[in-house]
């Protein structure tokens, strides 16, 4: 099963994916997609959106692990958030792919085993765990762990099935 990971967001969306084997995770790549270049806001949509037809094309993922929408203090920030994962929503399900969301807590939570871990906290998990040497931007870690909870669901549903 090869799982792309999402953290949208609307200056970079990042997205890893991550090849799941029994009970492994094998770190397949990694990035962002930089929304940020297009400057306005509304011009950064369709690059969103391109990027992730691109990535979606280019790696036939067999499951799509995108992050729950969080409140942000800033009222703005949380639309425009909701926006750009629209966007990204909207490429997975134009390619028929399944989909599941999952909440900052419980990501934080598989990966670096408590739902309040810091963003550092979790980039190095995600290293660990997936074997990462050198640096690893910040939006496509949070993407890496988004996949990494969504192969310990999966592992988790086929244990009950």
């Amino acid at each position: 099963m090869l799982i792309l990971g999402i953290d949208p967001g609307s200056r970079y969306t990042g997205y890893g994916l991550v090849r799941r084997r029994g009970r492994e995770a094998e770190y397949v790549t990694s990035g962002r997609i930089n929304a940020a270049k297009a400057g306005d806001f509304d011009a950064r949509l369709p690059l969103i959106y391109r990027g992730m037809t691109e990535l979606l094309e280019t790696y036939s993922p067999t499951a799509v692990a995108i992050e729950a929408i969080f409140t942000a203090y800033n009222a703005q920030s949380t639309i425009k958030l909701g926006h750009a994962r629209g966007v990204a929503v909207l490429a997975v399900s134009h390619a028929e792919l399944p989909m599941s969301d999952y909440p900052p807590a419980r990501v934080k939570k598989t990966v670096a085993g408590h739902g309040r871990a810091k963003k550092e906290q979790v980039q190095q998990m995600v290293k660990m765990r997936l074997g990462i040497d050198g640096d690893l931007a910040e939006d496509a870690a949070d993407a890496l762990a988004v996949a990494l909870c969504h192969c310990q669901a999966a592992e988790f549903e086929r244990h009950l099935g």
